[in-house]
């Protein structure tokens, strides 16, 4: 089938059975901690804490991260970075196995694992070109991988659920640390031939401002990763703000919010499988204007749905357009940096989107509690409007003074 093309390449199914499988662990230690924190301290804010922390690494390693890859073996640094975050969920494990709840040490390994992943991810999607022997199949590769991810965010959890309420959260820790054997097998099991990589014998800070002024140059690129930083500050905290939904606006309970992460998840997944069944050559651009609307005006109907089943279809629209504008950002990325500058271009993107979420969703939060969630809900899905204009406006100047330019060339 045309859908799973690029596990025909030996190097990316092995990274993809490994992923796979290491993604359900790591969903299910993110409900786990979660549940714990709540349970233990009954703080909403605490909660967003141990949340925010796991997050914010990326915005200010996240450059530093891609200069970093950029002038070492990537393999290596994703094989590290996995075994760290293997250590990461065993000791959490071990804690609450032992029933040491400290909450400052359950922020300080949460605070650990945003660090690290802030290279892993870097890491990861730079070698993601490497994996693919056919580049036509790269874009059918990154979509697999946002399916997989997807699949794992409904698998796991549901998985979290059981085992929570049977077996208790130390058991979801063991399972991640577990899990993470697959991964770092696979990688193992890789046969990579990787050009040797040309170390700058510059600062990194220098070779970082590179990175910087290399997008500064590329305005196509700059603009997608621009349009990604906006969403992630104005319309995709909305994410954040669906407990208040289940609870508040339609009287639920833990069930009901369950049903609001099932559609997110459900929408995800059928954006994922469109971008995985789209041909190579296809306008991108395209494709995140109508993904950035679709996500805009999905929110906004989210904001006045009157009935909990139409809320819920309007969650489920709306992770379909984000999965698609996303996906298809990344996917531009990898496919027009050079390749020298990939690693950084990809670090920017992580930056942009990781980074600037957790700093939305508190900002958003504030604003939920100030003046309503409806209402910035609703907020948000106009700004993704004014977003997805700006972006429609610059792409159309760009392509007109690139015309200009070619004619008097």
């Amino acid at each position: 089938m045309s859908i799973f093309r690029s596990l025909r390449h030996y190097n990316y199914r092995l990274f993809f059975t490994g992923q796979a499988i290491s993604l359900i662990g790591t969903w299910m230690q993110r409900v786990a901690i979660s549940w714990l924190v709540y349970r233990l301290t009954g703080s909403a804010f605490l909660l967003g804490l141990i949340t925010f922390l796991s997050l914010i690494p990326s915005l200010i390693l996240a450059p530093y991260a891609g200069s970093y890859v950029d002038r070492h073996n990537k393999f290596k640094i994703l094989v590290v970075t996995q075994i760290i975050l293997m250590l990461q969920a065993g000791a959490l494990a071990v804690m609450i196995w032992f029933k040491v709840y400290d909450m400052f040490w359950i922020a300080a390994l949460s605070l650990v694992q945003g660090l690290i992943n802030a290279f892993d991810v870097t890491a990861r999607q730079s070698l993601m070109v490497n994996l693919i022997d056919d580049k036509e199949d790269l874009p059918n590769a990154i979509a697999l991988n946002s399916s997989m991810f997807n699949a794992a965010r409904l698998i796991g959890p549901a998985l979290a659920g059981v085992i929570l309420s049977t077996l208790g959260e130390d058991i979801c820790f063991l399972i991640n640390f577990v899990s993470f054997i697959a991964v770092i097998g696979c990688l193992a099991m890789m046969k990579l031939k990787l050009t040797a990589q040309v170390k700058s014998k510059e600062n990194i800070w220098i070779d970082l401002k590179k990175g910087y002024e290399y997008l500064k140059t590329s305005p196509d690129l700059s603009s997608m990763i621009l349009m990604m930083a906006a969403s992630s500050l104005l319309v995709i905290p909305f994410t954040t703000l669906l407990p208040v939904f289940a609870k508040d606006i339609f009287n639920g309970d833990a069930t009901t919010f369950g049903w609001f992460e099932s559609a997110a998840g459900f929408g995800a997944f059928f954006g994922a499988i469109y971008m995985a069944t789209r041909k190579a050559g296809q306008n991108l651009q395209k494709i995140v204007i109508v993904s950035g609307g679709l996500l805009a005006l999905a929110v906004i109907a989210l904001s006045i749905a009157p009935t909990l089943i139409l809320a819920l279809v309007c969650t489920g629209l709306a992770a379909l357009g984000l999965m698609a504008q996303t996906s298809s950002i990344n996917t531009y990325l990898q496919t027009h940096a050079d390749d020298l500058m990939r690693g950084r271009t990809l670090s920017y993107y992580i930056m942009a989107y990781q980074g600037v979420l957790p700093v939305g969703s508190l900002l958003m939060g504030f604003l939920a509690h100030e003046y309503g969630t409806q209402v910035i809900v609703a907020f948000e899905g106009i700004a993704g409007l004014l977003i997805v204009g700006a972006f429609l406006y610059h792409e159309k100047h760009r392509n007109q003074l690139e015309n200009k330019l070619s004619f008097f060339g």
